[in-house]
């Protein structure tokens, strides 16, 4: 029987309660807090979150037939392990996720830094916390708006350096686990389709666009991507 693993991003609260309406319907998933995020020291790359994530999995008596599934930096946290790990992985859930750095708007990290610094720019870090949260529903965006609040602007920062230095595109050919990829349009950045690029590269994969999600797939609408999961782990 696959092993679900849910993991975070530094967005949607920075935490696994970005996933609360996954754990709810899969009971017997997993889902970790990245180191960094409420508590301990955080990584600096992709790589060594990911052997984090591995090490926090197998602690948790599963070591094959996983099923990861994650966004922005778990996504990429998540592909990573496929591609490092393949015999223990049977599939793989991205959203959000890029085989190679993003393209950012100009004052991206700046605005991570300068919250840190001062009281306008940490409430314009919050707005923007919130306007990225927009297709969330309420009551679950004001407790991941207070999840954001205890990790902080710095973390944030450093999970967006991690996440543009992660480049596949020599690899992601040679994936094998089962593939699928959705995309939320409704995204509040209205990001490059990276997620195209990848299914064009891995034979078989699949590939879903959802038009009432964006930046957080699981997070904003778990009463589609729910059921797409189940589906896809019903292949495996």
């Amino acid at each position: 029987m696959p092993k679900l693993v849910f993991i975070h991003g530094p967005g949607a609260g920075a935490c696994s309660d970005a996933f609360v309406k996954q754990l709810d319907y899969f009971p017997d998933a997993l889902a970790p807090d990245l180191p960094g995020h409420l508590e301990g020291t955080r990584c600096f790359s992709v790589e060594r979150y990911t052997d984090w994530v591995r090490g926090w999995i197998w602690a948790h008596g599963a070591k094959s037939d996983l099923v990861l599934c994650g966004y922005t930096l778990g996504a990429s946290i998540s592909l990573q392990y496929g591609l490092d790990y393949p015999d223990e992985v049977a599939g793989l859930i991205l959203m959000t996720v890029a085989m190679r750095p993003k393209v950012r708007e100009k004052n991206t990290y700046q605005m991570r830094l300068d919250a840190a610094e001062n009281k306008k720019s940490y409430q314009e870090w919050i707005n923007f916390q919130v306007r990225a949260m927009h297709a969330v529903p309420k009551a679950l965006r004001t407790k991941l708006l207070q999840r954001h609040k205890q990790v902080g602007p710095v973390s944030q920062y450093h999970d967006l350096k991690a996440i543009d230095c992660f480049d596949v595109r020599d690899r992601i050919a040679s994936l094998r686990p089962k593939l699928l990829l959705i995309r939320g349009l409704n995204d509040h950045g209205n990001p490059p389709n990276y997620e195209t690029e990848i299914h064009e590269q891995v034979p078989g994969s699949q590939y879903i666009e959802l038009k009432n999600a964006g930046h957080f797939p699981t997070t904003e609408a778990p009463l589609t991507v729910n059921p797409i999961i189940e589906k896809f782990m019903a292949t495996l």
